[in-house]
């Protein structure tokens, strides 16, 4: 896990706030000394029950960093705190849920296992029915835990669940077992491992000149399906909608390794699209504390304003839906997207009309690649 300790990023912002990755014997001792301290409020002379102060996860306490040797932006959390009270009626819940997965944690931790967060939801389930009820209030609860501990979900023993695929022109070898080519997996692609671990142990090798990130995996298998990477050098990678950790941990070690590759991103022109786009490049407020470890240099390849006035017929648009909106709020109001996709949402928003990147298939379905090939030629893209 050395390699995963450290991204290669220096750091141009001494204010950031991170998640450490620690062997398991420096978790536990973070938890015991937590206890402790609980232990020790509620049995000094003026016994009380100590609230848990996290670091906050809220836009107010989110910031922007820049690598000094790259281009690169991501999203960091600074050193604001909230806290979880067992005391205060609207946190009392919340309290109760950061010291059972708490415990949950220090037992997977002792049994040297690593879990998924929906393992984890169905043993909570069933232990502590009264308190967690839905896969939300488990994936919260662990960031809490992450907050308040400062160290990775990794490194607490919940390890990602993936549903990513990857493609094209990269040969990847784990340790003691044969190379696989990626060119000959199918169009399903090779199937990403949850274990990040094993993720950064992986060789390396490829002749590629492009890394395209593919929202959709029903366009990833079309691609994949017409060797795309044939005509165009490149590897296909997709998380198959909203990205997941280790498909964001794949990427992001890929260009680490090959760091020349300009990472293009292929999806939706909706909010949604550019939303998944946007974690790519800077990673999320909620994981804030380890954004950094994930982010890449996306551009934006399309779709965009001008693919739908000159390749999308009218037809093929449909309205924007509530959720869309509100999306779109939430990008328009952030400080770290970039003026020329604020103007792409505001044209949407106009428009009150999206389209899919299946919309394409008018001009016929061997048509995606032949777009890219076009957008990638011209240097097109944000």
């Amino acid at each position: 896990m050395g390699e995963l300790c450290r991204s290669t990023i220096f750091f141009s912002d001494q204010h950031l706030c991170y998640a450490d990755i620690l062997p398991p014997s420096q978790v536990r001792a973070r938890i015991e000394v937590a206890v402790l301290n609980f232990l020790k409020a509620l049995s000094s002379n003026s016994p009380s029950i100590s609230d848990l102060s996290l670091i906050s996860r809220n836009s107010s306490n989110s910031r922007v960093s820049q690598g000094l040797l790259t281009g690169d932006s991501w999203i960091f959390l600074s050193h604001s705190f909230c806290t979880r009270s067992l005391t205060r009626e609207n946190s009392a819940k919340s309290f109760i849920r950061v010291w059972k997965v708490m415990e949950m944690c220090y037992q997977i931790l002792v049994q040297e296992k690593r879990v998924t967060q929906r393992e984890l939801y169905y043993k909570l389930l069933c232990d502590s029915p009264d308190y967690f009820t839905s896969q939300m209030q488990v994936n919260r609860t662990i960031q809490d835990l992450v907050a308040l501990l400062r160290c990775s979900r990794y490194s607490l023993g919940i390890m990602a669940s993936s549903r990513g695929a990857i493609a094209g022109r990269l040969l990847l070898q784990e340790p003691n077992k044969e190379v696989v080519d990626c060119s000959t997996c199918g169009s399903s692609g090779y199937a990403i491992s949850g274990d990040l671990e094993l993720l950064e142990k992986l060789a390396m090798e490829t002749d590629a000149r492009y890394i395209i990130v593919v929202e959709k995996h029903a366009i990833f298998q079309r691609l994949a399906e017409d060797r795309v990477f044939n005509q165009i050098p490149c590897i296909l990678i997709t998380a198959k909608g909203f990205p997941d950790i280790a498909t964001r941990f794949l990427l992001h070690r890929i260009c680490r390794t090959f760091p020349n590759l300009p990472v293009l991103g292929f999806v939706d022109w909706n909010p949604a699209g550019l939303a998944i786009l946007c974690t790519f490049k800077f990673g999320s407020i909620g994981m804030g504390l380890e954004a950094y470890r994930y982010a890449c240099n996306v551009k934006w390849l399309g779709l965009r304003k001008d693919d739908i006035d000159q390749l999308v017929p009218e037809e093929s648009l449909v309205p924007l839906k509530p959720r869309d909106l509100q999306i779109a709020k939430s990008l328009m109001s952030s400080e770290i997207l970039q003026d020329s996709y604020k103007e792409e949402v505001a044209a949407m928003v106009q428009s009150g009309r999206r389209a899919e990147i299946e919309a394409l298939y008018y001009h016929g379905y061997d048509y995606l690649v032949k777009f890219l090939a076009t957008k990638i030629v011209q240097a097109n893209y944000l």
